[in-house]
């Protein structure tokens, strides 16, 4: 039996539904409120199948590329810092890829929401340490997803509301919200860079 509340609390800090909400704001922006839903749902979706798949095969398939699990942490943390400038500078994305979004309601839901804001390097490398195979039953793996798939749940549930908050405050009111968590962001991918870092450098002198 696995200690529920410790492993939801790893999960809630790795996949951290609130911190999705900015990011669903800024994505969603033009888009009306269906279209807001049908992307918060294949989000959620797309997220839990890609950390479902590293629970099931990602330990076997970083071992056999040799790829060191805190190499994710750090990677995504430069993605999640690039996104967050453009929310700090500049428009929430760029024009261009704004466009792209706009005829395809499956690139705002695969990227930035459903990787790298919910389905994160951290949440991958949870996933894995977490289901380890060598430490954990197939029981205790099978709770581990089902407390992971909860918090999912969460951030689907928080991106609908962040788009009610996004109507209440208006245009003007979500570009300040916007800029501000893109600050937050920004120190959320600095943090897991260097956090990865740190882990990377413990591979070497091991």
């Amino acid at each position: 039996m696995i200690d529920i509340l410790a492993t939801f609390i790893t999960f809630f800090a790795v996949i951290d539904p609130i911190g999705t909400i900015p990011v669903f704001l800024a994505v969603t922006d033009k888009f009306d409120q269906k279209a807001k839903h049908r992307i918060a749902i294949l989000a959620a979706l797309y997220s839990a199948a890609i950390l479902i798949f590293f629970v099931v095969i990602g330990e076997l398939v970083l071992r056999a590329l040799s790829i060191p699990l805190p190499a994710f942490q750090i990677s995504g943390g430069i993605v999640l810092f690039l996104f967050a400038l453009d929310m700090i500078f500049g428009d929430s994305k760029p024009e261009g890829e704004m466009r792209l979004i706009e005829k395809n309601h499956d690139e705002t839901a695969v990227f930035p929401l459903a990787v790298p804001s919910i389905a994160s390097p951290g949440a991958m490398l949870a996933a894995v340490l977490l289901t380890e195979n060598s430490v954990f039953s197939i029981w205790e793996q099978a709770q581990t997803v089902v407390v992971m798939l909860a918090v999912i749940l969460l951030a689907y549930i928080l991106m609908l509301l962040g788009g009610r908050i996004n109507k209440i405050v208006g245009s003007s009111g979500a570009n300040v919200v916007s800029r501000i968590m893109g600050m937050i962001l920004s120190s959320v991918a600095i943090t897991n860079i260097l956090a990865g870092l740190r882990e990377y450098s413990t591979l070497f002198q091991a």
